[in-house]
């Protein structure tokens, strides 16, 4: 408990709970503000709540917590106790579907993000995982990815994605 292997995501909620994803051992670990353990979820598995390859973590203002499970291709949301409320995504290149989500975020209306990494895109969804939206293709013009990484968004609403090879960073309405 509060150790890590491989600590690959961090996410603080509104309330100070502090989300570290700890992709080795295929789980989430909560701490107080001030680093106390609290608890965690999470097993190697394909199940509801279960991992492979856990990378991404953001939370919203209802005290929900969304994880992209990079290995398992889909994303999954819990409540800030861990206990498992939904998932969406399967291996794929359509709508909804990813090829090793990574990045996550959410904005102040609601919106989840996803860098879906080798499909080489992002995507936008509820927060109960209806498909929105997407953007991006591989390239090297702007608006184009070599590989999308990571992802934030900011109040007003502006998307920041990294890209893992080309070391830039873009930003979107």
């Amino acid at each position: 408990d509060g150790q890590f292997t491989q600590a690959v995501g961090v996410d603080v909620d509104t309330t100070g709970y502090v989300y570290v994803v700890d992709a080795s051992n295929r789980r989430i670990q909560r701490f107080a503000s001030n680093g106390t353990y609290q608890l965690q979820w999470g097993e190697s598995g394909e199940e509801p709540g279960q991992f492979q390859g856990p990378s991404g973590i953001t939370s919203d203002d209802s005290g929900h917590v969304f994880v992209s499970d990079t290995l398992n291709h889909r994303v999954q949301k819990f409540t800030s106790s861990g206990e498992y409320v939904l998932q969406w995504g399967s291996q794929g290149s359509g709508d909804g579907q990813f090829l090793y989500p990574q990045g996550i975020a959410i904005d102040s209306s609601g919106y989840v993000y996803v860098a879906d990494s080798n499909n080489i895109r992002i995507q936008k969804f509820t927060s109960d995982g209806a498909y929105v939206a997407q953007w991006g293709q591989y390239g090297s013009e702007d608006g184009q990815f070599n590989y999308t990484f990571d992802i934030a968004v900011d109040a007003a609403r502006n998307v920041y994605v990294t890209e893992g090879y080309s070391g830039i960073v873009q930003v979107f309405s």
